[in-house]
């Protein structure tokens, strides 16, 4: 009876390494092609890994929570064979070889043939979809709530699903610790309060000190990997090589929330979420256009001469706090899209990174970012430039205070928009005009209407 072993294939992004974070399968288990192997997790995504064999699980070669590094062998499947497709995208012992052409529908991960057979998978009905995943793991979450519950010490199995699929939200994951932690403060006796203490005559006890082992709880140690390992290094790489200029104005904002709240209203936007970021990213998009250095990149030749590349299109990308970390996936060809698309785009988009499924190809190729810092009731802040762009622009919350207008103090929906930008690709002038050309959209966005 063959044995395969299927090593950690490059899941198309330049990965070096991931970590392991539920296996799918157990030994002994009988797989198909394509069956759902491992879910792992890179510097930027979760990815779960379908099988290039069929056969009997053998060996699991890496614990939950390892991180191995691209080509160690991961896990050993006996007496079957590869499926024709994805046995050519492999070699011999099971190593991911050189990417085919992309002949299918959709991207496809290195060593896994051509798109077809990852079409055939999405295909699937979602009734056989939701079967397949209760009968292979017992209960139905989405990996961040997965990982949630793990960070947590939630058994999901013991959690009380409310999804409208059946499925375990984070909601129910953060509700059941909250319900285990009172019960568990309930049936824990009180400590008896000393009433009386008894000084010796000859002086005071010496109170010996307390040892950090005699104190449960004080710290925490959090290993450094996946998103946070990535946001680390680029975010030191930024700020330690570019120059980093900030500069921010406070903004009437308040025809911005009457036109938001007009377009909540329009049957044009009625399955749409609005927001003040939409009008803030047709500003910035806008002003990019007016000051296009602000979405160029400063590049370094290997003969020790630079470059600085403008792009005549915007990738906006926008930062998005989420269960695994700070993402910043981009919205392609931004310049493009209709008041309407580019709210649909930022609606999915945060949605996606919310739920944990977005993907490499969503993070890269970003030209200028926007941080929403207000949602976290932030008036103003300094950003740290995304790798590979000049500018990023943060958009406070949005508050009534007393505004002068015509002579007269009001009360007015006001923010503060700052951005940070690199001084060796942008002078002070082009920074302060594009602040003040996001301002004045903020401040009268109807000259952005469609």
């Amino acid at each position: 009876m063959s044995t395969q072993t299927f090593h950690l294939p490059d899941v198309g992004e330049g990965l070096t390494e991931a970590e392991i974070v539920q296996w799918r399968v157990a030994p002994g288990d009988t797989v198909e092609v394509n069956d759902v192997l491992v879910e792992i997790e890179t510097a930027k995504s979760l990815v779960e890994l379908p099988s290039p064999f069929s056969g009997t699980v053998g060996e699991l070669l890496a614990p939950e929570g390892e991180t191995v590094t691209v080509g160690a062998p991961i896990i050993t499947i006996a007496g079957g064979a590869a499926e024709p497709d994805a046995a050519a995208g492999l070699s011999a012992h099971g190593e991911p070889a050189a990417p085919a052409e992309d002949e299918g529908e959709g991207a496809v991960l290195v060593g896994y043939g051509t798109g077809g057979a990852v079409a055939s998978r999405r295909s699937a009905r979602p009734a056989e979809r939701t079967a397949a995943v209760k009968a292979s793991v017992g209960v139905v979450a989405k990996p961040p709530v997965r990982k949630l519950a793990r960070d947590l010490g939630v058994e999901l199995a013991q959690v009380t699903p409310s999804g409208p699929a059946g499925e375990v939200t984070r909601d129910d994951v953060v509700a059941h610790a909250e319900q285990a932690s009172v019960f568990r403060n309930l049936a824990t006796p009180a400590a008896p309060v000393e009433r009386e203490r008894t000084i010796p005559v000859s002086g005071m006890a010496p109170v010996p000190p307390a040892s950090a082992a005699s104190l449960p709880g004080r710290e925490e140690t959090i290993p450094v990997k996946g998103v946070r390992k990535a946001t680390a290094s680029g975010m030191v790489r930024s700020a330690y090589t570019a120059p980093h200029v900030t500069v921010w104005t406070d903004v009437d904002a308040t025809r911005t929330m009457e036109l938001v709240k007009r377009l909540k209203a329009s049957p044009d936007f009625a399955d749409i979420k609005v927001s003040p970021l939409l009008i803030m990213a047709r500003a910035v998009i806008w002003a990019c256009r007016r000051t296009p250095t602000v979405n160029a990149a400063w590049i370094d030749n290997e003969d020790g001469s630079a470059e600085i590349h403008v792009r005549n299109y915007v990738n906006l990308g926008i930062a998005a706090a989420t269960p695994r970390g700070l993402l910043v996936p981009n919205i392609k060809d931004a310049q493009d899209l209709s008041l309407r698309e580019l709210a649909a785009a930022l609606e999915k988009l945060t949605l996606t990174a919310r739920e944990g499924r977005t993907s490499p190809a969503d993070q890269q190729g970003g030209t200028i970012t926007i941080t929403n810092i207000g949602v976290f009731g932030m008036d103003a802040g300094t950003p740290i430039i995304n790798p590979g762009e000049s500018g990023i622009v943060a958009m406070g919350t949005i508050r009534q205070k007393p505004w002068v207008v015509e002579g007269e103090v009001r009360p007015r929906f006001v923010t503060t928009v700052s951005g940070s930008f690199d001084h060796r690709v942008i002078d002070g002038d082009g920074m302060s005009r594009f602040i003040a050309d996001v301002a004045s959209i903020l401040e009268e966005p109807a000259l952005l209407l469609d």
